[in-house]
């Protein structure tokens, strides 16, 4: 069973789940439901690395605001991790167990309900800050992209709506890829993600692909254990991309360039 959790002091996060908890059952710090449980922590979720010592799941799947200083607004999700210093949660060059089957559904469902958000943007992001230390696939979903946005209850409500939708529906299960390049916002792999085959796993943004080494790739490959392929934004790789292309030839991965 799949854990949503939010932080008690991130308007979105627990506004999304004051809605989502109106059809569970509360026992002690846990909000119990048929086909997943709810918890609202008193710590910031980027920094939930504690959670399964607490919370033992099969998944978690954190609800969250999203800031952005272009203001664009927004309705992401992404997979948590850093590739250097960790500076928003996690730890130093550590990425979690991406979630990429839920991640999938969670980002075509939003798009077919995109009429409901007129001038968002529903997007990923690379992969990016904390938890990074959970022994289970995390997600955030998270809603931008200022305050107005993160205290619209219709807005929150909706979004609940469709995760508390994805929770409820058998998970289909995708091939997975690993991707390299891109911007932090990747057209390429969101593109992929809503109307492709593949679910994706970590994503590795252009300016963050001069920190890999053999070292950091083998961590990543280890926690995307179920990916099978490379997705390559082959123009979105700069000066790095022989290095990614030669670590990826001593791997199973299949690499696709898009």
């Amino acid at each position: 069973m799949e854990l949503l959790v939010a932080y008690e002091k991130d308007p979105a996060g627990h506004n999304i789940a004051k809605f989502i908890s109106q059809e569970l059952e509360k026992n002690g710090d846990i909000y119990n439901g048929k086909n997943f449980d709810l918890a609202i922590i008193s710590s910031p979720a980027i920094s939930a690395d504690w959670l399964e010592e607490k919370f033992d799941y099969d998944g978690y799947i954190f609800l969250s605001k999203h800031a952005a200083e272009s203001g664009v607004l927004a309705l992401t999700c992404h997979n948590t991790g850093n590739f250097s210093d960790a500076k928003f949660g996690g730890y130093n060059r550590q990425v979690s167990i991406p979630h990429p089957h839920i991640q999938k559904s969670y980002i075509q469902n939003l798009w077919n309900a995109r009429s409901k958000f007129p001038g968002f943007q529903i997007t990923i992001e690379a992969t990016h800050h904390g938890p990074t230390a959970l022994n289970k696939p995390a997600l955030f979903i998270e809603i931008g992209t200022t305050e107005k946005e993160w205290n619209d209850m219709d807005l929150c409500n909706s979004v609940g709506q469709i995760i508390v939708d994805v929770m409820k529906e058998q998970q289909k299960s995708y091939p997975t890829a690993i991707c390299f390049g891109g911007t932090h916002y990747p057209e390429k792999f969101t593109n992929e993600l809503i109307h492709g085959k593949y679910s994706l796993g970590t994503v590795i943004p252009k300016h963050a692909l001069g920190y890999i080494d053999q070292s950091l790739f083998s961590h990543i490959i280890e926690r995307n254990s179920g990916a099978t392929m490379a997705l390559l934004d082959w123009n979105g790789m700069g000066k790095n991309k022989q290095k990614i292309l030669e670590m990826l030839e001593r791997t199973d991965l299949e690499v696709i360039k898009l």
